[in-house]
Formats: C-alpha cells, structure tokens, sequence
C-alpha cells in the first residue's frame, strides 16, 4: 500500500484520505437553510421576525465556544474519537432535518448540527498538524483549505439545484458527514501507524522535532498558558482582518448588484468565482510561496485590495468576475498560512489544536461582526450607498497593507526559510 511521507515518518493513503475528508464538512453550516429563507412565509406562516433571525445567527453562534471546546479537549481527550462524535452529532442533525415540521424543530437542529460542526472544525487542521511536519505540514494544510473550499462551491450548487423540488431536499448536504464518518476506520483501527503512532519515524530514520529551530520562541518573547503570545495575538488579528475584508462579498454583493442595475443571476456566478479562487491556492500554495517569497504576505493583501476597489467602481459582469477572483486568491493565500503558523504558537504540542481552535474561531467571529462594523461606520458617514462596504474594507486593506509592510519581518508576516 502507497506510504505517504511525513517528514518524520509515513501514513497510508487511506488514513490520509480520511483524514482529508473531514474538510469536506467544515463550511457546510447554514447553506442549506439559505436557500429556504425567502420562502419561510409560505413554508411557515406563523414564523415569527425572531424565529427567522434565530435559524440564521444561533447555529453560527453556537459553533464558536464549540471550536474552542474541541480545541482545550484535543489536549487530554484521544483527538480521533472526538470527530468521530462530531461527526456523529452532525450526521444525526442531518438525518433529523427530514422530520422538521416546525421553526422551533428547525431552530434546534440547527443548532445541534452547529455544535458537532465546531467539534469538528479544529480538528480537520489539528489532525493534519499533529501528522505532518515542515514542507509537508505547509502543503497538506493548503489542500486542507482547498477541500473545504471547493466542498462549499459544489455544495451551493447542489443545493441551488435541490431548492427547486420539497423543501427538506436541500438538507441532503448535511448527510455528507457519513463520508468522513466511515473513513475514519482507516485512521484508527486498519492503519495503526495513523493513530497513537501517526508520526512515529520507521526504524533508523532521525526524528524531526515538533518545533523547528527557526520557529522556536525568541528571547524577550512572552509565553503565557504554553502560548507564545505575541505570536497567537499577531495571528488572530490577521485572520479576524483578512476575513472581515472579504466577507462583505456575501453580505452586500446583492445589493452591489441591484444598484448598478445588473443581472441578479450573476450573483450565484460571482460568489462562486470567489470561492473558487479562495480553493485554488491551497493546492499549489508551496509554489506561490517560492515565486514571491517574503513579498508572499503583501501580494495577497494587494489582491484582496484590487479586488475590493474593481468591485466598488466596475459597472460591469467580467470586472466584477476579476474582482471576485482576485479576492479570493488573496484570501486563499492567507488562510493556509495563518492555520501553519498557528501550530507555531505553543511551546507544547499537545495545545496545537487548541491554538488552531483559537484561530479557527475568529473566523467565525469575524463573519458574524462584519455587518455590525459596517452599519456603524455607514451611520458615522451618513450613508446608504450599497457601494460604500466595498470602498470601506478598500481603505481598511491599504492601512493593513502598511501594516503589512512594516511588520514584514514579523511572525505573523514572514515565510519560513524552508519554504522559500
């Protein structure tokens, strides 16, 4: 059977493949719901304003302190039996999803399906962080990113096209759980080189430590709880930023469209565009860190940047298809980095998760503030403009791009030699 290298031993295929399979689920939350949102009327005339806004913010809640729970588990707790009780609870809340028959039912589902996701979601990284080392960490963590990002562009689809039959159709999206579900027999019971023993190196070959010199905490920095806490603290603020910047493509591209009197059917092409271009990266993610090497932080900030200004002022379908994809890629660049970096946060391995937990989290964070922050800024200008969330986070991204610049040499922002 097919051995795939470590950097500090071998795992099968099929433990890697199960391993990979759990990204298949992480960023499925809410998207079949959506779709029914405009039709709650019809499905549920009782709904109340409440009911609805409840259905679309507690499940997206709820998976925040679960991500953070499933990280400070991860410490003590086998990691393997951990998603495969998420797993469990995401299937069954997929499964119940079938019997709904009132908002209240609906509500709690959903909410039960946001808890096994948040066990799960740290995990999908924490697994791979655990199993892989140097080179290898850095390009398993970018197809890591790509899965779960082309996972989500198909699935939209998927549902798009179910929408159209009974309305618990869509909900078949949330059966795909059992995928990983299944797999992770291969990761416990039929490999044991990919469980207790994932990373131990065969007989004879020199073991890599967990933390390379060139990470290792430098003197005057703080370590706190076995974090180093200017390198967690950089990172959060660079996640928490880079995904405020682009979220405002799924919150305002709608009415971005309405008020230059565009096609509303490109709005499903233009997103779709910019989670392809987030996926891509991730596949190729060693590559474009050798062609731009230390200037790999500040060209993915300058093409979130274009592609918020192209958005703003294009009038027409191809720019803003440019716009969607220039976002995306820089977007898709951060991502498979920060997750790296954050395993570089702890001087004891055994809290790697829960430092990608902690990462992890604020991305969900981020998702769930970005309307509030750009309302209050709207009110401070006095605007309505469906324009102005766009020329916002286009300003915002120039000053982190300063930002950026000047901290080049930091943590947060600069490539590890052994990969340029």
């Amino acid at each position: 059977m097919k051995r795939i290298p470590t950097g500090k031993g071998y795992i099968t295929l099929p433990a890697l493949l199960a391993i990979w399979s759990i990204s298949l689920v992480v960023n499925l939350p809410g998207l079949a719901v959506s779709p029914m949102l405009g039709n709650l009327d019809r499905i549920f005339p009782k709904a109340s304003d409440l009911e609805i806004q409840l259905l679309t913010v507690l499940p997206n809640l709820l998976i925040i302190p679960f991500v953070l729970f499933s990280g400070k588990l991860s410490e003590s707790k086998d990691k393997v039996r951990i998603v495969v009780i998420g797993l469990a609870i995401y299937l069954a809340a997929g499964l119940l999803y079938f019997v709904a028959d009132s908002m209240i039912a609906l509500i709690a589902i959903s909410c039960m399906l946001g808890c096994g996701c948040g066990l799960v979601i740290p995990l999908a990284a924490g697994l791979i962080a655990d199993t892989f080392v140097g080179k290898y960490r850095m390009q398993q963590l970018g197809i890591k990113s790509g899965i779960s990002n082309v996972a989500l562009v198909l699935a939209t689809f998927v549902v798009g096209w179910l929408n159209r039959g009974n309305w618990h159709t869509p909900f078949l999206v949330y059966l795909i759980p059992a995928i990983p579900l299944a797999l992770m027999i291969f990761v416990r019971n039929k490999n044991p080189e990919a469980s207790v023993k994932l990373n131990t190196p065969p007989p004879g070959a020199a073991s890599t430590p967990a933390t390379s010199v060139a990470q290792a905490p430098m003197p005057g920095e703080k370590i706190r709880g076995g974090f180093i806490v200017g390198r967690i603290a950089g990172l959060v603020g660079v996640y928490a930023f880079t995904t405020y910047a682009v979220t405002v493509i799924s919150y305002y591209l709608p009415f971005l469209i309405q008020a230059d009197n565009l096609s509303s059917d490109i709005t499903g092409t233009v997103t779709a565009l910019f989670y392809l271009a987030v996926f891509l990266p991730g596949f190729c993610l060693p590559y474009i860190i050798k062609l731009f090497k230390q200037r790999t932080s500040i060209a993915a900030t300058i093409s979130i940047a274009a592609g918020l200004l192209l958005m703003a002022i294009a009038r027409q379908h191809g720019l803003l298809y440019l716009s969607a994809l220039l976002m995306g890629f820089g977007y898709g660049v951060f991502q498979p980095i920060i997750y790296d970096k954050a395993t570089y946060t702890v001087t004891d391995g055994h809290k790697s998760t829960l430092a990608l937990a902690i990462v992890l989290s604020v991305n969900y964070i981020a998702i769930t503030v970005t309307p509030f922050i750009v309302d209050m800024f709207r009110q401070m200008f006095g605007t309505t403009s469906n324009h102005f969330p766009f020329i916002l986070n286009f300003v915002f991204t120039i000053i982190f791009g300063i930002v950026v610049l000047v901290r080049r040499n930091s943590f947060a922002f600069r490539m590890s030699d052994e990969y340029v």
